[in-house]
């Protein structure tokens, strides 16, 4: 198949974010209209492939019972076995990207999309198999705590996270606002681990923020691509170009992704009808996602700048506007998260989150595990985190003196 741009309906399921990231698993709560004798029947099993080794479901009632009659954690509820089996079957692709979500959790991930939940404040993921800070979001407990992009989180409570699934981690660190939860932290460049308190809060993202620097300079920090961050953008813009600035930054650091589509059109405010990011799935079929802005800030010199912290939706913008030229980099590899979480409402208000594509730049890098590298490096110290400086966007206006 051709390269095909994608409908905008489609944008409404693909989700770029580090989630177990945001997701808390918790119990299990379907409620299904007849029993699990019926249910063990009502199994068609013509429609597993035909291409794998034969399957025999006696196995899988064998296990059911034999955990319901001995376990010792006593009465086990069918409702309980039931998800835990859906969540198994997803965690059997061992991607930590792709994950089973029950009724609640599910409705707890959209009211994050949205803007606002409770928690410590900062995106997760796995690397070098290991549970890493990602971000702290600006202002929220964990910031304030002192977390950082790349903190390795060696336990949870005094649970051990070796090995650990990344939901299960999830639903550790978050919480009720005014509850405590205690880290032990790793940081590269340490002796030892340290403990982290952090006590829980609400957490309202905002998600972009904006001021001139240098009286000339527009500076646009991106902290999110959620619900609003868009129609906020969009106004931002409108007010930088009646300003008439000379160049502007666009700050993406430790800003952990959100919906591709925005992304997308954020990147639209210097690319003009072009691919911004390409996605490539299990079949080697490819897809454009073509800006559909009015670039108005194509002709501005622009620095973007990046570390760490930045995945997802940062990488497809930053990516693009590297390729077309039309930004210079500056800062620190960013993350490499670059692939494609496709969120399924299923009947119940459950929700199936699966890792179905990777990401590409419109020069046709693959963005997952390599990250995007920056133009000028540049890094950013503890030593000056703890004093207030920043060499990294000192250096994007002395580039744009």
């Amino acid at each position: 198949m051709t390269e095909n741009q994608k409908p905008k309906n489609y944008f409404k399921k693909l989700l770029i974010l580090f989630f177990g990231v945001t997701i808390l698993v918790a119990g299990f709560g379907f409620g299904y209209s007849y029993g699990i004798s019926d249910w063990q029947k009502s199994i068609d099993k013509s429609n597993i492939s035909q291409n794998n080794d034969k399957i025999d479901f006696d196995l899988f009632w064998e296990t059911w019972n034999y955990v319901k009659e001995n376990s010792v954690k006593g009465d086990i509820s069918d409702k309980q076995l039931f998800y835990g089996a859906l969540e198994g079957i997803v965690a059997s692709i061992k991607d930590p990207y792709s994950i089973f979500l029950e009724p609640e959790t599910a409705e707890k991930f959209d009211d994050e999309l949205s803007g606002s939940f409770e928690g410590i404040g900062a995106e997760i993921g796995i690397k070098k198999n290991q549970l890493t800070v990602i971000a702290p979001l600006p202002g929220t407990p964990a910031q304030k705590a002192g977390l950082m992009a790349g903190d390795f989180i060696l336990s949870i409570d005094g649970t051990d996270t070796s090995g650990i699934a990344l939901d299960f981690a999830v639903s550790k660190i978050r919480g009720p606002k005014g509850t405590e939860v205690t880290l032990m932290i790793f940081r590269e460049g340490g002796e030892e681990p340290f403990e982290v308190k952090i006590v829980r809060d609400k957490i309202d993202i905002v998600s972009v923020r904006w001021e001139m620097k240098s009286g000339d300079v527009a500076y646009i920090e991106l902290m999110y691509f959620n619900g609003d961050t868009l129609e906020e953008f969009n106004k931002i813009v409108s007010r930088i170009i009646d300003l008439k600035p000379e160049a502007v930054i666009l700050d993406l650091r430790n800003n952990p992704g959100g919906y591709l589509q925005t992304a997308v059109e954020v990147a639209g405010a210097w690319i003009e009808k072009d691919v911004v990011v390409y996605e490539k799935g299990r079949d080697e079929t490819k897809f454009s996602h073509k800006a559909n802005g009015k670039a108005r800030f194509k002709n501005l010199p622009t620095v973007v700048l990046i570390n760490g912290g930045s995945a997802s939706g940062s990488e497809i913008v930053a990516g693009a506007l590297q390729d077309y030229k039309v930004a210079t980099l500056v800062g620190e590899t960013s993350f490499g998260k670059g692939s494609v979480q496709d969120l399924v409402k299923l009947s119940d208000g459950s929700s199936i989150k699966l890792t179905v594509a990777e990401w590409y730049t419109p020069s046709g890098r693959n963005i997952n595990q390599e990250g995007i590298e920056p133009d000028i490096a540049v890094e950013l110290t503890k030593d000056d985190y703890d004093n207030d400086r920043d060499p990294q966007l000192d250096k994007a206006l002395e580039i744009l003196k």
